[in-house]
């Protein structure tokens, strides 16, 4: 009770440490930071600009310029959320880094990176602003933890041609930034995480980046191993196959000079099923159950430019007899219950992309500048920093009781979700309820705001069908 009824000031306490990153050398705009991150935790749904300052009775204005027009960085409010992840001491051990995306629809090109574009979340092509993400993951820990990391904004490439320069502009996107595939954007995200220090195991990663050899180099050369999801038609050799320039075989035609596999045939990883042994492992105990699926694991080799690259391939049954591959650069001698304890990790990026969006409003985003996206994004993590720390402090402080598992007849008691913490912070920090006078004045506001923006609307058709009657 005593730790509930201070989660108030343990929130802002929590601010107090990332004020700092909202001042300038001439203002303080902490303050709608604040408020902002208030209302990602708090509030249910509806978390706009217009929302959120009405509960913190801050002017729509106000909230709109901290988000869309102020200066203060979000990849520093990243870096300070990576300093303390990297400084608590139980998470220095078992930690994983996963990369993944997150596609919202939009309903015109006018927002920043809006594109027709796949949404994994629809599961088809549509117009979409798509984020390149990456969380970090510990299940070392008894109670699990997981938290957003990291971002960035996928601009597609047509949006870096002269068509787009205008709206670029507008939009306030970086007349600097150049463009970079989602695969790249993974990899400067990973690269910066490596900068700050920050211990984790391995990198994980779907088959969209996984199929990248590109990645997967880079990381093997930063000397970081990868778990790459791949696809089922990703081909691969059993044995080394030897590279090098073929000999010319006749007279005719131009001499070889590309180094190609000289011999060897390279197979599909999903023709490997027969000739691989399995063995049915207990990953995790979990809240329903047990995670208990079959996996097996092979030594297999890839080319990759004039490079042969030598890998594990991991393959996993799930129980709907749906097959899942991997490839990993983790050494000869891993053990396969480690494959599959690493194997298993990637369930809790969608579980984070998933408490983003139902728990803090992260599809609720509705500006259309590119500012405003990052902003939102350093605040989202932020919100998610905190519960997740907040429920590893509680964990720790608060240890299960031994005789309540032996009571439930169970090993495992479920951990505190993202939803159940949300609904404890707003037990002592209720929402604002609004008089039937203030739900009015509410009301009349939208419906003048309506009639201002028609008239402004109206106003600039007129002045755009003056511009074509002069021109003619």
């Amino acid at each position: 009770m005593e730790a509930v009824c201070e989660l108030g000031q343990r929130l802002h306490r929590f601010w107090e440490r990332y004020r700092s990153c909202f001042k300038s050398k001439t203002r303080d705009t902490s303050v709608y930071g604040r408020h902002y991150l208030g209302g990602l935790l708090r509030m249910e749904t509806n978390r706009n600009f217009t929302q959120i300052g009405r509960e913190s009775g801050v002017a729509e204005q106000n909230i709109q310029h901290f988000m869309s027009h102020s200066p203060w960085s979000g990849d520093g409010v990243c870096e300070q959320v990576q300093q303390e992840l990297k400084a608590t001491p139980a998470l220095t051990d078992g930690g994983v880094l996963l990369v993944d995306e997150s596609a919202d629809e939009k309903a015109s090109d006018q927002t920043a990176g809006a594109a027709k574009q796949y949404n994994g979340r629809l599961g088809k092509v549509e117009t979409s602003q798509v984020g390149v993400l990456l969380c970090y993951v510990n299940l070392k820990l008894a109670q699990g933890f997981w938290t957003w990391v990291s971002g960035k904004l996928f601009l597609p490439e047509c949006w870096f041609g002269e068509a787009y320069q205008a709206r670029r502009q507008q939009l306030g996107i970086p007349a600097d930034l150049k463009f970079k595939t989602k695969v790249e954007l993974a990899w400067d995200g990973i690269q910066k995480i490596i900068g700050q220090g920050l211990p984790f195991e391995i990198v994980g990663f779907d088959s969209l980046y996984g199929r990248s050899g590109w990645l997967r180099e880079q990381l093997r050369e930063a000397g970081k191993v990868y778990l790459a999801e791949v696809p089922a038609d990703t081909q691969v050799y059993l044995e080394e196959p030897p590279l090098g320039i073929p000999e010319r075989k006749s007279k005719r035609g131009r001499k070889p000079t590309r180094v190609q596999v000289l011999s060897g045939q390279a197979v599909r990883v999903d023709s490997l099923h027969e000739q691989v042994n399995w063995q049915r492992l207990r990953v995790r105990a979990t809240e329903r159950g047990e995670l208990c699926e079959r996996f097996a694991a092979c030594r297999v080799w890839t080319v990759y430019e004039t490079r042969v690259m030598e890998d594990w391939l991991v393959i996993r049954e799930e129980s709907d007899n749906h097959y899942s591959y991997a490839l990993c650069n983790a050494p000869a001698q891993t053990s396969l219950e480690q494959l599959a304890w690493w194997k298993c990790q990637r369930y809790f990026i969608e579980r984070s992309n998933q408490d983003a969006k139902s728990e803090l409003g992260w599809d609720e985003l509705r500006a259309q500048k590119y500012r405003a996206w990052e902003h939102h994004l350093a605040l989202t993590i932020l919100a998610s920093w905190f519960v997740a720390q907040t429920k590893f402090q509680w964990a720790q402080d608060y240890p299960r009781d031994s005789a309540l598992l032996a009571e439930l007849e169970t090993d495992v008691l479920p951990a505190l979700s993202m939803a159940n913490v949300r609904e404890l912070l707003r037990a002592v920090m209720p929402l604002k309820r609004l008089t039937e006078e203030q739900a009015i004045e509410h009301v009349i506001e939208k419906l003048t705001n309506r009639t201002r923006s028609r008239k402004s609307k109206l106003k600039k058709h007129r002045l755009e069908k003056q511009a074509v009657i002069g021109a003619t």
